[in-house]
């Protein structure tokens, strides 16, 4: 079992760069696909970027590839989001999920995450 929490939302122009942090707490096995998602107002919760925690399984939405990069850091024990030329449609509670996996193929789908943080809100003003 994972604990996550997120953090590093803000209010931004468009065009510009936020970096998303999820601290990952407990369980520190490898065996784990993590991920950002995020819903905005009146939408469902769609599917940002994932990865296999013990390394590869990198994924990314059509909306954000190129933009953005889902990368964790050498202890496994943070994942980050690194958001570039922020759109105003990119606006949107941000989340970090994970859910216990034994290959590096990550669905970037939101029901195939059992564990979600509290979330992160994102805002770009045009």
């Amino acid at each position: 079992q994972v604990h996550l929490a997120e953090s590093g939302g803000g209010s931004v122009q468009a065009g510009g760069s936020l970096r998303l942090s999820c601290v990952v707490s407990g369980d520190t096995s490898s065996n784990y696909c993590m991920g950002w998602f995020r819903q905005a107002p009146g939408k469902e919760r769609e599917g940002v970027a994932v990865v296999y925690r013990g390394g590869g399984g990198l994924l990314y939405s059509g909306d954000v590839k190129g933009r953005f990069t889902i990368s964790q850091d050498n202890a496994k024990k943070t994942l980050f989001l690194e958001m570039n030329s922020l759109k105003p449609e990119d606006t949107a509670m941000y989340y970090c999920a994970a859910e216990r996996a034994w290959s590096h193929y990550c669905m970037i789908s939101p029901g195939s995450y059992g564990t979600w943080g509290q979330g992160t809100q994102v805002t770009v003003s045009s």
